[in-house]
C-alpha cells in the first residue's frame, strides 16, 4: 500500500496530492465520486490530519476536487474540459449486479490487516508459511523440468493431477473413484460457486449448519437460494432435522462439513453419518460434502468421511490443498457422477478456459512424492503445538469469561463469550489493540461467540494476540 516517502526532498502533503491526483486521472476516483473522508485517509497514508487537509487544499486549488459541508469531497465534475462530459455512474454499477459483496465484518477484516500488516491474524483461514511444504515443492520444481504443451488441458482438469487423486482419496479418504469422476477447481469455494449456479435454481431451499462457513459466502444468496439451518452441536447435526426441512420446505440440498466443522470444529458422530445417509437416499436428496480438515486429524487417524460410507452416489464430494498444503497452489477436487462432472466442467470453461497447468503437474507430483506423508505428519504435530498454545493463553487471560469444547482437529477454535459484547465493537476494539479475529455472527449464530484461527498466526504471536484480546474484552465489559 503506497504510503508518502519521507526520506524525499518534496513535502509530506505535495506527495499525498500528486498520487491522489494521480489516481483521479487513472479513473479510479471518476468525475463527481465521493473521496475518502480525510481521517480515513490520515490513516492510511499514516500521516496527521492536517497533511491531508492540506493536500485537499492543493487539489482544490486546482480545481481537481470540491467540497461542501456536509457533503464531503468530491471529484470536480467540470475541470475535465471546456464541453461537458458524460462519465458513466462507476458507483451504481458497483452496488449493482446479481452478485453481492462479501460480509461488512469480513471487508473490515481485510482492510485492516492490508492498512496494519503487522496486525496478529487469528482470522485468515489458511496455514502460515511455516507449515506450508515450501521446501518440498521447490524440490519438485527444481527436479522436473516442465516442458510439456502449456496450452489448455482437459475442461475437467490435468489428466495426470485426476489420476494421482484416485490414488490419495482411495489411500487417504477412503474413497474409491475413477479420474473420470474428478472435477479440478481452484478450491472448495470454485466447487461450491460451481454447484449453487449450475445445479441449483433461484427460490431452491437448501440445508446449511448453523453456525456454518456458507453463511459468510454471499454466494448462496447471490444465486437466490433459501437457506435453512441445521443446528450442529459437540457431535455435528441431527439428522432428522434434515427429514423435517424436507417436508416443511421442500430443500433440494445438504451442504455439510461434518470433520473439524469450520467454525465449530465438530465432527458428525459415526452412528449420525449412518443415520444421516439412510434419511437422504431414502428422500433421494444429494449432500455436498465439504472435507477439508481431516488429514489435520491431531492422532493421525482422520474420521470417515460421508462419501467413503455412500452407497447409493447421494453425497458431491469436495476437497482442497489449501489447508493441507498451500492455499496458494489454488488447487482443489471434487468428486461427483460423470454427469455432474461434465455440467460443472462445461460452466468452469466457460469462466476461465481452465486452471493454469503448471500447479496442477506440481500439486499431482507432490501426492505421489515421498514428500507428501511426513509433510502431514509434521502438519499435525504443528497445529497440534499451536492449539495447546491457545488454549493455555485462554485459559491464562479469559478464565471465566469464555466457554469452549477443544477441537481434536482442524484449524479453528470456536469461543462463546459469557460477557454479551456486540460483536461490531468487539472487532473494532481488538484491531485497536493489534489483533483480527471472526466474529460469530459472520456464520451465522447469535453475538457472542468468536473464531479464533491458529494456523496462520505464528507460535509466538498466539500469546500475546489473545492478551490483547482479552485487553480489548475487558475494557469493553467495565
Amino acid at each position: 500500500m503506497w504510503k508518502p516517502d519521507r526520506s524525499s526532498k518534496k513535502a509530506l502533503y505535495e506527495q499525498i496530492a500528486d498520487y491522489l491526483e494521480q489516481r483521479i486521472s487513472y479513473g479510479e476516483f471518476p468525475p463527481g465520486s465521493l473521496l475518502p473522508p480525510e481521517r480515513k485517509l490520515a490513516e492510511q497514508f499514516d500521516v496527521n490530519r492536517s497533511t491531508v487537509i492540506s493536500a485537499f487544499a492543493e487539489l482544490r486549488s486546482m480545481g481537481i476536487i470540491e467540497s461542501r459541508i456536509g457533503s464531503g469531497t468530491r471529484v470536480s465534475t467540470s475541470k475535465w474540459g471546456a464541453t461537458p462530459k458524460h462519465t458513466p455512474n462507476w458507483s451504481r454499477f458497483a452496488e449493482g449486479g446479481s452478485f453481492l459483496p462479501n460480509l461488512p465484518f469480513l471487508r473490515r477484516i481485510r482492510e485492516a490487516l492490508a492498512h496494519n500488516p503487522s496486525l496478529i491474524d487469528f482470522a485468515s483461514g489458511e496455514l502460515s508459511a511455516d507449515l506450508a511444504p515450501t521446501d518440498e515443492i521447490a524440490a519438485l520444481m527444481s527436479n522436473n523440468a516442465y516442458t510439456s504443451y502449456l496450452g489448455y488441458v482437459n475442461p475437467q482438469g490435468s489428466t495426470p493431477l485426476r489420476e494421482a487423486l484416485v490414488d490419495y482419496l482411495t489411500n487417504y479418504r477412503g474413497i474409491r473413484t475413477t479420474e473420470s469422476s474428478i472435477l479440478i477447481t481452484s478450491g472448495s469455494q470454485q466447487s461450491l460457486f460451481l454447484i449453487t449456479q449450475c445445479l441449483l435454481s433461484p427460490g431452491d431451499a437448501v440445508a446449511i449448519e448453523d453456525p456454518s462457513y456458507c453463511y459468510s459466502l454471499p454466494m448462496f444468496q447471490s444465486a437466490g437460494l433459501r437457506l435453512f439451518r441445521l443446528p450442529v452441536d459437540n457431535h455435528g447435526v441431527q439428522p432428522e432435522d434434515i427429514r423435517t426441512l424436507y417436508k416443511k420446505h421442500r430443500i433440494k440440498m445438504v451442504f455439510l462439513n461434518p470433520n473439524y466443522q469450520n467454525p465449530t470444529g465438530a465432527v458428525l458422530s459415526e452412528e449420525r453419518r449412518r443415520r444421516l445417509l439412510d434419511i437422504i437416499s431414502e428422500l433421494g436428496l444429494p449432500v455436498v460434502e465439504d472435507d477439508p480438515y481431516s488429514l489435520t486429524s491431531y492422532d493421525g487417524v482422520p474420521p470417515l468421511s460421508l462419501k467413503s460410507m455412500d452407497t447409493t452416489g447421494s453425497v458431491l464430494y469436495i476437497g482442497s490443498f489449501s489447508k493441507i498444503a498451500a492455499s496458494g497452489l489454488r488447487i482443489g477436487w471434487m468428486v461427483a457422477p460423470r454427469s455432474i462432472v461434465e455440467r460443472l466442467a462445461d460452466a468452469r470453461q466457460q469462466m476461465d478456459f481452465g486452471l493454469s497447468i503448471i500447479p496442477q503437474q506440481v500439486a499431482g507430483q507432490f501426492l505421489q512424492s515421498a514428500y507428501f506423508a511426513p509433510h502431514l505428519e509434521r502438519l499435525r504435530i504443528q497445529l497440534q503445538f499451536k492449539r495447546d498454545l491457545l488454549i493455555e493463553s485462554l485459559e491464562k487471560e479469559l478464565s471465566g469469561l469464555i466457554e469452549y469444547v477443544v477441537p481434536v482437529g482442524g484449524i479453528h477454535f470456536w469461543c462463546k463469550l459469557i460477557p454479551s459484547i456486540p460483536d461490531g465493537i468487539l472487532l473494532e476494539e481488538s484491531i485497536k489493540k493489534g489483533i483480527v479475529m471472526v466474529p460469530g455472527s459472520v456464520y451465522g449464530s447469535d453475538s457472542g461467540y468468536v473464531r479464533f484461527t491458529f494456523a496462520r498466526a505464528k507460535s509466538d504471536e498466539i500469546a500475546l494476540g489473545i492478551s490483547r484480546f482479552a485487553e480489548a474484552l475487558r475494557e469493553l465489559i467495565k
